[in-house]
């Protein structure tokens, strides 16, 4: 049986989810982690998976791609109770590789700031969508940015609300290089694997899906190259192979908290530190290195902080819904 200590940390862990990243984003999400907060066979079933499979994106995702997606708190239950094994092993298989391209829109204005061009390399690249800000569109308080491509391609446009410190780009960035790193890569030549990526939207934000299937159309034109590897070990190889006469930007989102203690993620810091490049960090405030105590009081609950070497920027929606300059 859980002990009443896990299942109280786990259960938490499901109502701050639900308050802070569900709420105003996907109601069924919301129910769903309220439901299983408070349901002990559910918390149970957490308490079997090592505590980084135990997150609400991944239970959610994997109970959706086993049963198709619940109506209701109560569909979700019996969805749960009868098919526990595949729902398991679906956990334990998979990650959540969200590859959310609109947060290249939070990312843009930082990028526009620096000498281009830019080599851009992307660690948890996954399929590699944020490697790719030159070729999308973008409206930020009814400014626009155009992609590099022609009008034909159809590239996706992301609207980001911001505040009236951010520094609106006045075009697009230059890309010289990019190149990601990813535990598994993702490929969007994959039917099952991009399935799983459109699973990882959340339910009630369609519009985020259909943007993610434009990104993925302008991808598939000419990939993005995201190499097999681990960012503690094989960063310095990638590195390497950047063009001198470019930028290098080094790069990620959403995730040092996979990364398994705040030793690793010291230790990736230090790694960053030893290359000539810009080092940006789009991340929960509590896991970036060096500032994480004073920086999770600069941005809201739910909120990510953009960082460039370590310095707070701007806290953003994790989404790329919006952005606010420091």
């Amino acid at each position: 049986m859980i002990e009443p200590r896990h299942a109280g940390q786990t259960g938490s862990r499901y109502i701050r989810f639900a308050e802070n990243e569900a709420h105003g984003r996907s109601a069924l999400y919301e129910e769903f982690a309220v439901g299983v907060a408070g349901d002990p066979s559910a918390l149970e079933f957490l308490a079997g998976l090592p505590y980084a499979k135990q997150q609400p994106n991944l239970l959610f995702a994997a109970v959706r791609h086993v049963c198709g997606t619940p109506e209701n708190w109560e569909d979700f239950r019996r969805s749960l109770a009868s098919r526990p094994d595949e729902i398991r092993e679906t956990m334990l298989q998979r990650r959540t590789q969200t590859n959310e391209p609109a947060r290249c829109a939070t990312l843009l204005p930082l990028l526009a700031l620096l000498p281009q061009p830019l080599a851009l390399l992307e660690v948890g690249a996954s399929a590699g969508l944020c490697l790719l800000p030159d070729r999308y569109s973008y409206r930020y308080n009814g400014v626009d940015v155009e992609s590099s491509l022609s009008a034909d391609a159809a590239p996706p446009r992301f609207s980001c609300a911001t505040n009236s410190q951010t520094p609106i780009p006045k075009g697009n960035v230059e890309v010289a290089w990019r190149m990601g790193l990813d535990l598994e890569p993702v490929s969007i030549e994959d039917d099952e694997q991009v399935a799983w990526l459109e699973t990882l939207v959340w339910p009630g934000e369609e519009n985020r899906l259909a943007l993610l299937r434009q990104a993925m159309n302008v991808a598939r034109t000419d990939p993005p190259t995201v190499v097999q590897g681990d960012l503690r070990t094989d960063l310095p190889q990638l590195a390497a192979q950047a063009p001198k006469d470019a930028t290098l930007v080094i790069f990620h989102s959403a995730v040092l908290a996979y990364l398994p203690s705040e030793v690793d993620r010291a230790e990736f810091a230090k790694t960053v530190a030893h290359f000539d490049a810009v080092w940006i960090a789009n991340e929960s405030p509590r896991v970036i290195p060096g500032i994480a105590e004073r920086a999770s009081r600069l941005c809201a609950p739910g909120e990510f902080l953009i960082t460039q070497d370590g310095k707070p920027i701007a806290c953003s929606d994790p989404h790329g819904r919006s952005l606010r300059w420091l």
